[in-house]
């Protein structure tokens, strides 16, 4: 597990991805408490399992599947077919993963199988990133187009999509990036983080300032949204 995962500093330069989702995920895990009781977890690529930490103090189970063999996976399989019977989680996670499968409409279906009534689906995903392929990458979002394809594909109580961050967040992202990539291209790393940092720290500022840049509206770009998908009772 890495530390950076559960504390991202301002230095990363997908900070704008990772300390949005770290505070989300801490916020549904403490609400899913509050309205669930002690709850069943499913991980769904769910690799390192890098926020179990945030999940364990209020489950029950914490099971982790992988579509590769991974020792810190329970169980094999991909999104598309996930290895668990209906109805058998009350939280399922689906962290960065929508982005990289085969039929995100499978998937989706899926996730919603799984899940218990009255439970809830948290998913996390790109509207904006560089490519990348682990092994494969294939779709990015609007958030539009990701609310259509959870409520086509689920039989849902509701489905809330948000913006991880800002938009200047995101274009800072894009920014640091490239800049980080340039950096260590020849051989001075360490020395874009202070840039990173900044570049961060401003871009939230503006961001905070100003609803159009936080929203969904004409000419905002997102690097990533966050799914509440609630399973009707």
């Amino acid at each position: 597990m890495s530390d950076a995962r559960l504390d991202p500093p301002r230095s990363m330069p997908t900070y704008a991805v990772r300390a949005p989702l770290v505070r989300w995920l801490r916020e549904q895990a403490e609400d899913a408490h509050g309205t669930l009781g002690r709850y069943r977890v499913l991980d769904v690529g769910c690799g390192a399992k890098p926020y179990e930490p945030l999940f364990s103090p209020h489950a029950v189970s914490y099971v982790g599947v992988d579509p590769v063999d991974n020792p810190r996976a329970e169980l094999e399989g991909s999104v598309e077919a996930l290895p668990v019977d209906d109805a058998s989680f009350d939280v399922v996670l689906c962290n960065q993963v929508l982005e990289h499968c085969d039929d995100p409409a499978r998937a989706v279906s899926e996730l919603c199988r799984v899940t218990a009534p009255g439970g809830r689906v948290l998913a996390s995903t790109h509207g904006v990133m560089a490519y990348h392929p682990s092994p494969t990458d294939y779709w990015r979002w609007t958030h539009a187009g990701l609310e259509k394809l959870f409520r086509e594909n689920g039989e849902w109580a509701s489905v809330k999509v948000t913006p991880a961050s800002g938009t200047t967040a995101c274009l800072g992202m894009l920014l640091s990036m490239y800049l980080d990539l340039m950096f260590r291209r020849v051989g001075l790393g360490i020395a874009a983080r202070p840039l990173v940092a900044a570049i961060n720290t401003v871009a939230g500022a503006i961001d905070g300032r100003s609803a159009r840049l936080r929203e969904p509206g004409p000419g905002t770009l997102f690097a990533n949204f966050h799914v509440v998908a609630e399973v009707t009772r």
